[in-house]
């Protein structure tokens, strides 16, 4: 692509934040856009391969954040949507209540029972579909059994007090049960599920909750839970315990300039202005010039253009094709993996999409 005019090419590549509304917001990919000066301006595949790139910034067990850089908003956007809606995790789904004889509701203790987080890979198991009967390739069983004696003080209820059967169901007559979906109908049923025992995965890291102290009930002398749970495959779409994500978003990389030197009084003024200490002071000898030293902490606050004049000195920008991601597992895969297994579904979605083109 030939060389734009700079103030064209600020239009194109960036967001100018002014004091009262954001301009040039809109995205300019397409080919006729700058014609009439003989520029190319669409989307091609070799310029998208030479410039995207992906630069991890934080890493660790439950969140990472890392760069996008060389792609479109829309692109970025249908990986946030893939990480919240689409990804498959394991969730309790059926609940077979066999005593509750605590305060909370057979359907609400169930709906608790659905929302706590599993840590398993999702993509050892099948999905259940219709007429499927629950064996060792599509459902986890958990039991729950807490009783507080008479003259005991209350108790609390963790999330780890739900153990994984590996060898499935041991329950042998019907028994009450509740939906995790509150909205279901109670059914009765009776299930046995196949040893889980074989599978290699699981010796060296048996099923547990993610987390162990979520509260899940209380109680009270005399009263008793015992129960077994059975979690199955399935999308957010369904339902929101089947989330891979609390929460997966980005944001345009924060571009702050210096339009003219900043020095002295003025420089203390602006460090002073803004609430993420985003600029510094460099000692000239002779003098204190304004730098701009974290331009990555800037929320866009637009505190250091307030005021006479500091709009001229001051210019902020959002760079359109650099997104600062990041996503924050519920602990059923790391991070990097969910973004891993975002970027195979979307390409499925693509290969589908020319399939049925072709």
């Amino acid at each position: 692509m030939g060389q734009l005019p700079p103030h064209l090419e600020l239009q194109r590549s960036r967001v100018s934040c002014n004091k009262d509304a954001p301009i040039h917001t809109e995205s300019i990919q397409y080919s006729g856009a700058y014609a009439s000066m003989g520029i190319d301006n669409s989307s091609r595949l070799d310029r998208f391969s030479n410039n995207f790139r992906v630069e991890v910034v934080r890493l660790n067990e439950d969140d990472m954040e890392f760069d996008m850089i060389g792609i479109d908003a829309a692109i970025a956007n249908s990986f946030r949507r893939i990480l919240i809606a689409e990804l498959p995790t394991m969730a309790i789904e059926k609940v077979l209540i066999a005593n509750n004889t605590s305060i909370i509701q057979d359907e609400v203790l169930a709906h608790r029972l659905g929302l706590v987080p599993i840590r398993v890979d999702p993509r050892l198991f099948l999905a259940i579909v219709e007429n499927d009967q629950p064996n060792e390739k599509n459902t986890i069983v958990f039991k729950l059994h807490v009783q507080c004696k008479r003259g005991s003080p209350r108790i609390t209820v963790k999330s780890d007090a739900l153990k994984w059967l590996p060898n499935g169901s041991e329950l042998v007559k019907e028994t009450r049960n509740a939906t995790s979906d509150s909205s279901s109908k109670p059914e009765t049923y009776t299930y046995f599920c196949c040893s889980q025992e074989t599978i290699p995965e699981f010796v060296k890291n048996p099923i547990i909750p993610k987390y162990p102290d979520i509260i899940i009930a209380k109680l009270g002398p005399g009263q008793e839970i015992e129960l077994e749970a059975y979690a199955v495959k399935g999308i957010r779409k369904t339902h929101a315990k089947w989330s891979p994500v609390a929460t997966a978003w980005y944001r345009m990389l924060p571009e702050v300039v210096l339009l003219e030197d900043i020095e002295d009084d003025l420089a203390e003024e602006l460090k002073s202005k803004c609430p993420v200490n985003l600029f510094d002071i460099e000692d000239l000898g002779k003098g204190r010039r304004a730098t701009v030293a974290r331009p990555r902490a800037c929320t866009l606050c637009r505190e250091c253009i307030r005021g006479d004049d500091w709009e001229k000195r001051v210019a902020l920008h959002r760079v359109k094709d650099h997104f600062i991601f990041t996503i924050e597992s519920t602990g059923a895969l790391p991070p990097e993996v969910l973004f891993t297994e975002a970027v195979k579904i979307l390409e499925d979605k693509c290969e589908r999409m020319i399939t049925e083109l072709s």
